[in-house]
């Protein structure tokens, strides 16, 4: 019986293993791309996710080399993609930018990262 039970248990374990790790939000794909560089600097940041999102408690940040928040501070995720996540740019100077990122899923966990990208002179 004992063995029946293990035999049970272990493809259980590994079934919510799975399920859980698909429940956060990751990133999925960011305009611009992750290490990019440009000559004319993006008008907007755009992340998206592979989850839906909860806009309150979800954040985008951009920074220039010194750690100053340059976004327009006016971040939101899309009423047509809730995994789609945004924040507007004013017109960049030539440098590096951080794009620093916090996801809540519309099931509550958290993920976070960054990513950086340059405007070239």
């Amino acid at each position: 019986m004992e063995k029946i039970y293990r035999s049970l248990l272990i493809p259980g374990m590994l079934l919510a293993s799975a399920c859980l790790a698909q429940a956060h939000a990751f990133l999925d794909h960011a305009e611009p791309k992750v290490g990019s560089q440009f000559q004319v600097a993006p008008p907007e940041v755009k992340v998206w996710f592979t989850q839906k999102l909860v806009p309150a408690f979800s954040e985008l940040h951009v920074f220039d080399a010194d750690g100053k928040e340059v976004d327009k501070g006016d971040k939101k995720v899309a009423p047509s993609d809730a995994a789609l996540m945004k924040v507007s740019l004013p017109l960049l100077k030539p440098g590096k930018y951080k794009v620093v990122w916090k996801a809540v899923s519309i099931d509550t966990h958290v993920t976070h990262g960054d990513f950086v990208f340059e405007v070239k002179p």
